[in-house]
């Protein structure tokens, strides 16, 4: 069983570890590789993952590679976790963002356009390298943001190699309604519970809560309305929430909020600046001879039960487990109306013949129309990033609703291909 992380450099790729330790008996790996194109990072982090195995008995071998074909060679999964550019191009798209009055986010905005742009292509090679190298059956396992519409991308342009794209959010929605309905003396493991949510990656709409089958959505809302009423989350409108009867995936904030998060968005430090010092630190640590364990401060790097959602999966696939993840996939008419080729954020079962969207019904017209627009930017982006066609990405940084206006479209789109020349040599091939 051959494991491969590309982008194993990251600094989550410590708490990844602890998620195959923690299934080694119903998970039987034997060689997991780290690839990573910096090598000071891999030494790093893939010597402080070699201490951690081997202080846990040496269940399987890590194998450290900065050559990624010979990571793909041979694996059953590949795992990609990568941020082309690194964190300095997330600070530089956060910064655009700002540069032009609009959200920077990653994974949102002309941020998210950005990263998206930078990030499609390398995604690409390594199911191209796949394709030619990697075992028959192996699942491409993405969690490279923004994940959905890099999911896309694979869809697309790389269809005859499996792909799904896995994000920490709805992992941890589950989670946080598991603990307040703890306050109502319910009581469940989050295998008994089952999320009904659906949209695209980081565009959400939780509306549905079942422990052992029996629907607790009515109690949810009732704390959730509380605690908007109360003070206790000043994230949402009271109105708008009781209007929906709906939890949104908090990035929609940045949609219904545009002006609230804008006022907020003053740099420096951004939030790139914040994880660039915390991973100073963590790296610090990481490099400590003696050190097996993860430190503390790895928490406030985020993504919380990244290691839970990215071992689970895997052991659901391979087990034939039949589990229902949610998670990014081509919905294939499992929600009516809806093209059946769009990748969505979707309740699917996992099993050893692949990942199966659950039949559900479609958002509310309230809902829909957001969502057809971003996917319509997002096709759009795909596109774009593909073929290096600048006409593509005019049309989506227009139709996203986080964009500029439309005088000043070419304006952005001019300084996001300058400032990320680099990454971007699709775009730049012909002068």
């Amino acid at each position: 069983m051959k494991v491969a992380v590309i982008g194993g450099g990251s600094s989550y790729t410590p708490e990844l570890i602890n998620g195959f330790l923690e299934r080694v008996k119903e998970f039987p790996l034997t060689e997991l590789w780290l690839m990573d194109v910096l090598q000071e990072r891999l030494d790093i982090v893939g010597k402080f993952a070699q201490r951690m195995v081997e202080a846990a008995g040496t269940p399987f071998k890590v194998y450290l590679t900065t050559d990624q074909r010979e990571a793909v060679r041979g694996a059953n999964y590949v795992m990609t976790q990568l941020r082309v550019g690194w964190m300095q191009a997330r600070r530089d798209d956060e910064y655009l963002g700002q540069r032009h009055g609009l959200i920077g986010q990653e994974t949102t905005g002309v941020g998210g356009m950005a990263k998206a742009l930078r990030t499609i292509p390398v995604i690409l090679k390594i199911a191209q390298d796949m394709r030619e190298l990697a075992s028959r059956d192996a699942l491409l396992v993405n969690f490279t943001n923004p994940a959905g519409l890099v999911t896309e991308a694979l869809s697309r342009y790389a269809p005859d190699v499996a792909s799904v794209g896995v994000c920490n959010v709805p992992i941890t929605t589950k989670m946080n309604i598991l603990k307040k309905l703890e306050t109502h003396g319910i009581k469940a493991t989050p295998e008994r519970s089952d999320l009904n949510t659906l949209g695209l990656n980081h565009l959400t709409w939780h509306r549905g809560f079942k422990i052992d089958g029996e629907e607790v959505w009515n109690l949810v809302m009732e704390d959730t309305l509380n605690e908007i009423r109360s003070g206790k989350d000043d994230g949402w409108d009271y109105n708008t929430i009781e209007s929906l009867n709906m939890i949104p995936n908090y990035y929609l904030q940045y949609f219904y909020y545009t002006d609230r998060k804008l006022a907020h968005q003053h740099y420096p430090p951004s939030r790139a600046d914040e994880v660039m010092a915390i991973e100073k630190e963590l790296f610090a640590q990481y490099a400590e001879p003696d050190r097996s364990v993860p430190p503390p401060g790895l928490m406030q790097r985020g993504g919380a039960y990244y290691s839970t959602v990215a071992t689970q999966l895997l052991n659901a696939h391979y087990n034939d487990l039949g589990e229902t993840h949610v998670v990014n996939v081509p919905q294939r008419g499992a929600v009516p109306g809806y093209p059946a080729d769009w990748v969505m954020e979707i309740p699917s079962k996992v099993n050893k013949r692949g990942i199966t969207p659950i039949p559900t019904q479609p958002l509310p017209l309230a809902c829909f129309g957001l969502l057809a627009q971003i996917k319509a930017y997002e096709l759009l982006t795909v596109e774009a990033a593909v073929h290096g066609d600048r006409n593509s990405a005019y049309q989506a940084l227009l139709t996203n609703p986080l964009g500029p206006s439309a005088d000043k479209v070419q304006e952005v789109l001019d300084d996001l291909l300058t400032t990320h020349k680099r990454w971007l040599p699709q775009f730049w091939s012909h002068g």
